[in-house]
């Protein structure tokens, strides 16, 4: 009579079975306590902002500032998180982006805010931030097992949405209490978490020295990208959504209050959803599932779900609708992104995996502002149902349209390194014969911890 319980219980927290890996468990709490901060930083400088100018357009200015590098220095960072110990450049940008929002905590301190120097500080910090993505994307591999991947990057996923819903509260109450500068001093003071994290790791080595010019290094990486059908697919379909799919998030005001007319407490209810879907099936129900029918279902499944319930999400007609349609919209986002990035992760070789999942990352980070730019533009003109409906169906018409042309795309965003084309084992460009890159087995290597 009991004999299912503790299967079913062991089960629904498959999700969190790769915390049961020390290193992994270290790393991921220590980024979620900075996470926090950091989210403490971003909501704090917007709020500072727009107080000291009371101009919208330099609001958007800092929202951007911290963003956009990741979009032409996330390529660079990939290199270098083949070149250098990983470990080293996390620790050092880690270290740079605390100094940098002490500096912030100092600014907010010693009288009226200059936001250029806001916007030049937080610049600062995202081309640290994008030498330290690519870093961690990277190391992943190394800190599970291949079964336990799809979950870690999930969980990671799940840590930045846990982070985007309680560092805003947070800072509310920080600013409450203490002002402004307490604020970032929480955020610079957060960075001692990850810092005393990646201490603790023990990470391979770059499997070589690599000689030649970071851009050729780079070149590499969007060679083997362009080669391999899996990685190729994914990225394409990574910039697919970005661009129809992902604006859904930045546009949560405008459907909050322009459509659904709940005003600013509707929309911090919708951010509420969509953290709360995503953090769910990261915890919940991406592990579970990807056991019981496999990685490569769950992410097909996501993937045409995905324009209906958008569809769904657009005609609510009422917050009490779009609230758990937004839970399952976001669940289903963060489900795609994992996949996705589980995909490129496991076929790409440990040699040359930083500079290919840069440029997947890269792709995210421009298709996504992109996408909500021409979705806002054309909102403004349609309305946001229209056009949001409009995107779905584009997005739905494309994937079927290529599964019909090119039968072998879904099929090519199998993970399994066993499965890697052999057109895809490319060899860096070089004056003379070298063997083909391989991928390695998590965790292979000499440690540098």
């Amino acid at each position: 009579m009991f004999g299912g319980i503790v299967p079913a219980r062991r089960n629904i927290f498959r999700g969190f079975a790769p915390l049961r890996h020390r290193q992994f468990a270290l790393f991921w709490s220590g980024a979620l306590v900075s996470n926090i901060g950091n989210w403490m930083e971003t909501v704090t400088a917007g709020i500072l902002v727009t107080e000291a100018t009371g101009k919208a357009e330099w609001t958007g200015l800092v929202a951007v500032a911290g963003f956009l590098p990741s979009v032409v220095l996330g390529p660079l960072g990939g290199a270098l998180a083949d070149r250098f110990p990983r470990k080293l450049l996390l620790l050092v940008s880690n270290a740079l982006q605390m100094v940098l929002a002490a500096m912030l905590a100092v600014v907010a301190a010693t009288g009226p805010s200059n936001p250029l120097t806001i916007a030049l500080i937080l610049f600062a910090s995202g081309c640290a931030s994008s030498v330290s993505l690519p870093a961690f994307q990277t190391m992943l591999p190394d800190l599970v097992p291949q079964e336990d991947l799809l979950g870690a990057i999930a969980l990671s996923s799940a840590q930045w949405n846990l982070g985007r819903v309680i560092g805003p509260a947070m800072a509310g109450v920080v600013i409450a209490a203490g002002g402004y500068k307490w604020a970032f001093i929480c955020n610079s003071l957060s960075f001692l978490a990850v810092i005393g994290a990646v201490l603790a790791l023990t990470l391979p080595r770059p499997a070589k020295k690599l000689r030649r010019h970071l851009l050729a290094e780079i070149a590499d990486g969007a060679r083997f990208a362009a080669r391999d059908t899996g990685v190729r697919s994914a990225i394409t379909t990574i910039a697919l959504c970005s661009l129809l799919a992902g604006p859904f998030i930045a546009l949560v005001p405008v459907m909050a209050i322009k459509v659904l007319h709940a005003g600013s407490r509707g929309a911090a209810t919708l951010v509420t959803g969509q953290g709360i879907g995503a953090v769910s099936v990261a915890f919940f129900v991406l592990g579970p599932l990807a056991h019981r029918i496999g990685r490569h279902r769950v992410l097909i499944a996501t993937l045409f779900l995905l324009p209906p319930a958008l569809i769904c999400y657009a005609l609510s007609p009422g917050l009490w609708v779009a609230f758990p349609a937004i839970m399952v919209l976001g669940g289903l986002y963060l489900s795609l992104l994992s996949g996705l990035t589980t995909v490129v992760q496991l076929r790409v070789p440990q040699a040359i995996r930083g500079r290919v999942l840069s440029l997947h990352m890269a792709t995210l980070s421009l298709l996504f502002p992109i996408g909500s730019v021409v979705q806002g533009t054309v909102a403004d003109q349609v309305g946001l149902r229209v056009t949001t409906v409009s995107a779905a169906l584009l997005l739905a018409a494309v994937l079927l349209v290529s599964t019909a042309v090119r039968p072998m795309y879904l099929r090519s965003l199998r993970a399994e390194p066993s499965e890697v084309d052999p057109a895809s084992q490319v060899t860096p460009l070089r004056h003379g014969p070298a063997a083909p890159l391989r991928p390695t087995v998590p965790g292979s290597g000499t440690g540098d911890g």
